[in-house]
């Protein structure tokens, strides 16, 4: 996160200090995602409080916007959704206090609610709303405010 954060601040920089904070910048990054393979760029919005638990094989996609207090386990991708049969293909905004298990995916202009919590290796395609717990491929919801759902 130092690096992520490093990188936010570089790019806000004024001259004459954004030019090597960027090349700076560009170094870290790259010894960071040759070590752990994450991809986290510093055009994403991260909240405060942010967690990587087993950091490994995470990509965050630029255009994303995280919340505060969000934990991601490892090998999580949010990431736009390609299919060309979608031409709204942006990246996902996840709210506050949301866990994403180790494996999952969330493609796509797709909002997580605050407090949603998403299963190890779910899919998600489709908004999940706050509180809510989403597992699957396709993710569906499972809980909903503390409420099973019916299958």
């Amino acid at each position: 996160m130092a690096v992520y954060r490093f990188g936010r601040w570089a790019m806000e920089a004024r001259a004459p200090v954004k030019p090597m904070a960027s090349k700076v910048y560009g170094g870290l990054r790259l010894a960071l995602e040759l070590v752990t393979h994450n991809t986290i760029h510093r055009e994403a919005k991260i909240g405060e409080g942010f967690t990587l638990l087993h950091g490994g094989s995470v990509h965050i996609h630029p255009g994303s916007v995280i919340g505060e207090r969000v934990t991601i386990m490892h090998e999580v991708t949010l990431g736009t959704n390609t299919n060309p049969q979608r031409t709204d293909n942006g990246a996902p905004v996840i709210g506050d206090d949301v866990f994403i298990g180790a494996g999952a995916k969330i493609l796509g202009p797709v909002r997580i609610g605050d407090g949603a919590v998403i299963a190890a290796n779910s899919l998600v395609l489709a908004d999940v709303p706050a509180g809510a717990t989403a597992a699957g491929v396709p993710a569906r919801i499972l809980r909903f405010n503390g409420r099973d759902q019916a299958s």
